[in-house]
């Protein structure tokens, strides 16, 4: 089962997916209406859905969040990120230090109308030079601070902005084309340990796979309650929000994505998000309308 988007040609709805056919939720105008909801009273508006269903292949699948929902995300929560962090930086001590640090590094990564989803393009900066895919494990949190549930997320990063000084952080991660979340959110009752999950990357270039890499949520080195908890400290997310957990996959120095590279991401247990890069930001005009 996900929870999704869609649009059959009446705007956007949301529906309970399970195969190839989507129920819709009756009563429920937005995936921001669904996380305004405590968990409990989510379930059981998910589990009484009963509408007719619609064929997948009838509808246009949506980003996963709307309203005034927002991405963020975690940073140098895997020992691979803290390593590649320090190899591209002309200041390797501060990711050293967060590494280890009481408090984690997170920062904002998009709000719900930026985001793209699987099919549609993300994008590497025309004035960066060496950019790479984040593959990553993201929760989805109510409005109440409680986990409802888990999905894909791609956070495309560029090394040479972040790399030169890491005070360039927002403009490495947050440009047009840079966020991108699985359709699909997989309700956090159907994953019985999110915490031993294998995520995989594979970055195609024509008929060549390129890069091929694998981790596992496991090697977290933070508990995802705990990113969850500094997350809404000092914040509220009425219309809920997603929280990407960090990647334990960063390719090697030598690798940079280019334009018609297509990024495959998978999480276990959760989903897939499949893109294909573009290059600036005229080709996400379109997120704009």
């Amino acid at each position: 089962m996900h929870l999704v988007r869609y649009d059959s040609g009446n705007g956007p709805q949301v529906g309970v997916r399970r195969d190839d056919s989507i129920t819709p939720v009756s009563g429920v105008g937005s995936m921001a209406d669904l996380l305004a909801m405590p968990h409990d009273e989510l379930l059981a508006t998910v589990e009484s859905a009963s509408a007719a269903p619609v064929p997948v292949a009838s509808v246009r699948l949506l980003a996963p969040l709307d309203g005034r929902a927002e991405l963020w995300c975690a940073g140098v929560t895997y020992a691979r990120s803290r390593s590649a962090r320090m190899e591209e930086s002309a200041e390797q001590s501060v990711y050293d230090k967060v590494y280890s640090a009481q408090r984690p590094e997170l920062f904002p990564k998009a709000p719900a109308w930026r985001l793209v989803t699987d099919g549609e393009p993300v994008g590497i900066r025309a004035d960066s030079g060496h950019d790479v895919p984040e593959p990553e494990l993201a929760v989805v949190i109510n409005a109440h601070g409680e986990i409802i549930g888990y999905t894909v997320c791609n956070d495309m990063s560029s090394r040479s902005i972040e790399g030169e000084n890491p005070l360039y952080l927002p403009q490495a991660k947050v440009y047009a084309g840079a966020a991108a979340l699985a359709a699909g959110i997989r309700p956090v009752w159907e994953v019985p340990d999110a915490t031993a999950l294998a995520i995989t990357l594979v970055v195609r270039r024509g008929e060549h796979e390129v890069v091929a890499a694998e981790t596992s949520s496991s090697r977290l080195v933070r508990p995802i309650q705990q990113l969850v908890d500094h997350l809404f400290a000092a914040n509220d997310f009425p219309d809920g929000a997603a929280l990407a957990t960090g990647t334990g996959i960063v390719p090697d120095m030598g690798f940079s994505l280019q334009p018609g590279d297509m990024v495959e991401i998978e999480v276990a247990e959760v989903g897939r998000l499949t893109n294909r890069v573009e290059v600036g930001k005229e080709p996400f005009a379109w997120l704009n309308r």
